[in-house]
């Protein structure tokens, strides 16, 4: 998701819980700056005003709970000191030497605590009440507005509260649980905001959102490796002989390439339900989903034309390659359903070798129940 607009970053004081605070930095520009690093667009400037509006605060929204999951805010910084009550106006921040000798990472128990923390503000958002965060206060109207899916919501931090006990995933099973948690519900979402919400769109959305997350996973595989977690699933690396060690090292071997394009081929499968989704709407909303998918075609072509060497870089698709494979995904809507399966820009067949190991394990059902 990625547009100028700069929900909350106008200038205007948002209400918090204590008075009297010190003036602090603002966090939410930060944060929404982030968009631009998507695989795919995240409020065009061709939306309505209100669906940009919407949808950034959505993106701050699970921006947030991500970094918080992630470790990425500074311990005793100036999110955490807004989410906690405290006095901003102390908070610590990168580089102004005052942050902790270590300078690391902050510890899972913290994240803990200030995951809990992010949900009270959400309560508070949600109820109409104050919440001591800008980008709650941004949430809490368009929530109430729109009448986004509470559970939505609410699976986003479930899902990194998981990622502070779960390090790996046995199968493609448990993996789609944790998706079920930590994408899909971003898609129901959207078409919450945007008001267009059917049993057959979500169904679609589900899988496109599997898709996207099980990409990022594949083009983060080595920073998440140093976080010390895998999201290829154990079977899949017992099966092309892949040891968590060889994640590791500064460039991926046959073995790891080989298990690499199986997942994007698993991904592949996934994100051609996204042709259905753009085909069964029209105007600017069709525009957007166009964006999503052909994002995630366009990452899939990334990792294909790295041959899939997801250590020496996170491969990532250029913003030209985007809107190529954005208009091929509305060629591809345009035709009569009843075609060939696959997508518009995925890696060619040559691109998808099963490698030593032999053929690509078969996908598990969306519906799978095996939870992590």
């Amino acid at each position: 998701m990625n547009s100028s607009t700069t929900a909350g970053t106008n200038g205007t004081a948002h209400p918090t819980d204590t008075a009297h605070r010190a003036p602090a930095p603002d966090p939410t520009g930060a944060t929404l700056r982030k968009a631009a690093r998507e695989n795919f667009p995240v409020a065009p400037g061709f939306l309505p005003p209100a669906w940009r509006h919407g949808l950034m605060a959505l993106y701050g929204y699970a921006r947030l709970v991500d970094d918080i999951g992630d470790g990425d805010l500074a311990p005793g910084g100036t999110d955490a000191a807004l989410l906690l009550g405290t006095d901003p106006g102390g908070a610590r921040e990168p580089g102004d030497g005052r942050n902790d000798a270590s300078g690391g990472a902050m510890p899972p128990a913290e994240r803990l605590v200030l995951l809990d923390a992010l949900e009270a503000d959400l309560d508070r958002a949600l109820a109409g009440r104050a919440p001591r965060h800008p980008l709650l206060a941004e949430l809490g109207p368009v929530a109430r507005e729109h009448r986004l899916p509470e559970e939505s919501l609410r699976a986003l931090i479930e899902a990194n509260r998981l990622d502070q006990r779960v390090h790996r995933y046995a199968d493609r099973a448990q993996l789609l649980r944790y998706c079920e948690l930590s994408a899909d519900p971003v898609g129901r979402l959207v078409l919450a905001v945007t008001g267009t919400t059917t049993p057959e769109r979500v169904r679609w959305s589900d899988a496109v959102c599997t898709a996207l997350q099980i990409i990022e996973h594949l083009q983060d595989v080595a920073e998440d490796r140093a976080r010390g977690r895998i999201y290829l699933p154990a079977e899949d690396m017992r099966r092309f002989r892949v040891d968590p060690d060889d994640l590791l090292a500064p460039t991926a071997g046959p073995s790891l390439r080989a298990l690499i394009a199986a997942e994007a081929e698993w991904a592949r499968g996934l994100l051609a339900e996204g042709v259905h989704l753009v085909r069964d709407t029209d105007g600017r909303l069709r525009l957007l989903l166009a964006g999503f998918v052909g994002g995630g075609w366009a990452a899939l072509r990334a990792l294909s034309a790295a041959r899939w060497d997801v250590l020496a870089g996170a491969p990532r698709a250029s913003g030209p390659r985007v809107l190529t494979s954005c208009a091929a995904v509305l060629r591809a809507a345009s035709r009569p359903p009843g075609g060939p399966p696959g997508g518009p820009a995925g890696p060619t067949a040559a691109d998808r070798s099963p490698g030593p190991s032999g053929p690509v394990p078969p996908s598990p059902s969306r519906n799978a129940s095996t939870t992590p």
